[in-house]
């Protein structure tokens, strides 16, 4: 097999760089085998070429001074690197780089948890450290804080918060919950933010603007620097939890159930993120497609019919939580039954009824921020499960809801896929997760889903809506989607990466942030 090689590097430059990087790390910690290393540095469920996201290389520093010598060589060869935590930000690209012969940059090695103070709520983190690694600590050391996960449990709490990911918990919003971080810069500067850039900080992990202007977003869903330690908020663990779950019998329920959430959420009567989550998805974590429906095509009405009434779900199901001494959450839960009780055929849920259900399970888990890997096995409902998630942002509004939902259901029925969705209602806005759902295996249907999620773009746009996170494929054309004012958001990445990466070596193309020399070539 060929080495990809980046544009403009020959595989001398190559080599050379490599041989002076494993001095720096040992080659222990070069990966460089094309089938036997760099396999898990590809992206499972692209949809279009394995060579179109294949690395040259890998390596794995294990501390600040070994980035800055990586940074130092290739900066030397203008060889890009593409930086990952843990690499597992499955449906979005995976540990793959943004174009081929990248040499992957893997923090996975750099995984102490430095820091963790009960009393204050925070924990401070290096870019290796997974969900389950911080929960697992937590609890080995009796610590009465609760972590907020990513549905994956095996995801880096550094690369989920960097990509705008959101959790389950009332400290759902993860970049919300980000105080401070350490980041070293292109040319191999190290630059604290907030207020660990005092002598002797004592706040680092408590407040999070210290002086000035506040850059820590700047590195986060960008290619300015590599992020090498983060502070959390931590969630103190409640006196009280009470899950639940709402079934709902007709389509037309989500503008309903969204238009009654948001003053709940607003108000916090809700105190976590409300989730209406469609019948598929979650019989996708108890049946496959071929035990109801055999057929071409997305699945027909009678058939989902008959499978939510086995299942005893709804067309939408709703979860959600309540936290806090039983006074108050005895308070709040007649609230929130007072607000649902009026939808015709809503049915409340609890763990009485449904425990051993694995989407309600699953549920639970996450909104006690329990990490776990159940939302692997949705992958089971067709064969060869690939999938890549589209992810526009809407307001907490039941017509805008209903809106995003008939476009995407009506293209992805046009293009022969099942609509598999949820809604997430964050403080005002709404993150609306369509897995599209595919057989990695078949060229054709990779190729179908490719088509659909390009024209759910555009489609989006033309309504108004974008994209918070995206797949490698199509970063370039939702960035173009950000386009006010002449591109005006685009120009300043552009000039802001010119300035702090001059030869372009940190992730180029990232959220289709480009160094000029690779400008135009995209």
């Amino acid at each position: 097999m060929t080495k990809p090689l980046p544009q403009g590097i020959t595989l001398g430059q190559l080599n050379a760089a490599i041989a002076e990087i494993e001095k720096v790390v040992g080659k222990d910690y070069v990966y460089l085998d094309d089938i036997k290393e760099l396999r898990s540095y590809r992206d499972p469920y692209n949809t279009t070429n394995d060579a179109d996201f294949a690395p040259s290389a890998a390596v794995a520093p294990q501390n600040v001074e070994q980035i800055q010598k990586i940074l130092a060589i290739v900066n030397n060869y203008k060889i890009p690197v593409w930086t990952i935590s843990t690499g597992k930000n499955f449906a979005y690209g995976g540990p793959a780089p943004r174009k081929p012969g990248y040499i992957v940059l893997d923090l996975k090695l750099m995984n102490k948890i430095l820091e963790v103070n009960e009393k204050h709520g925070y924990a401070i983190v290096e870019p290796g450290v997974s969900y389950y690694d911080l929960y697992n600590y937590l609890q080995d050391k009796g610590i009465k804080l609760w972590i907020d996960c990513a549905a994956p449990a095996w995801g880096g709490i550094v690369g989920n918060t960097s990509e705008h990911g959101a959790g389950y918990t009332p400290y759902g919003d993860h970049l919300l919950m980000q105080c401070g971080m350490q980041v070293v810069l292109a040319d191999g500067t190290i630059v604290e933010t907030g207020m660990d850039t005092t002598a002797n900080s004592k706040t680092g992990g408590l407040y999070k603007y210290g002086q000035g202007a506040a850059i820590d977003g700047l590195f986060t869903q960008s290619n300015f620097g590599v992020i090498t330690r983060m502070g959390i908020w931590l969630m103190p663990e409640p006196p009280g939890y009470t899950p639940f779950m709402i079934t709902l019998e007709n389509e037309q329920d989500l503008e309903t159930v969204t238009d009654l959430s948001l003053p709940l959420r607003l108000n916090q009567v809700i105190h976590n993120a409300p989730m209406t989550v469609d019948l598929l998805w979650e019989s996708a974590m108890s049946v496959s497609r071929s035990q109801y429906y055999t057929g071409k095509g997305p699945m027909p009405d009678s058939h989902r019919k008959k499978m939510a009434k086995d299942l005893d779900l709804g067309i939408w199901n709703y979860y959600a939580a309540v936290y806090g001494p039983e006074p108050m959450m005895k308070n709040n839960m007649e609230l929130i039954r007072d607000t649902f009780s009026g939808i015709h055929g809503a049915k409340f849920h609890f763990d009485d009824t449904r425990k051993g259900d694995p989407g309600w399970d699953y549920r639970v888990k996450l909104m006690k921020g329990i990490p776990n890997m159940t939302e692997f096995s949705l992958l089971n409902w067709i064969g060869g499960g690939g999938h890549i998630n589209f992810s526009p942002i809407s307001a907490a509004d039941g017509k805008a809801s209903m809106k995003q939902y008939e476009m995407i259901r009506k293209r992805a029925h046009e293009y022969g896929f099942d609509y598999i969705g949820e809604f997430l209602i964050g403080w005002r806005d709404q993150h609306h997760i369509f897995m599209l759902m595919f057989d990695r295996m078949s060229a054709e249907e990779k190729k179908r889903a490719h088509d659909l999620f390009a024209v759910l773009v555009d489609d989006a746009a033309a309504l108004g809506y974008g994209e918070y996170r995206t797949h490698l494929s199509f970063m370039d054309q939702i960035a173009g989607t950000y386009s006010w004012n002449d591109n005006a958001l685009w120009d300043t990445h552009h000039a802001l990466k010119d300035e702090l990466d001059p030869n372009g070596i940190l992730s180029p193309g990232k959220m289709g942030i480009w160094p000029k020399n690779l400008r135009g070539n995209s």
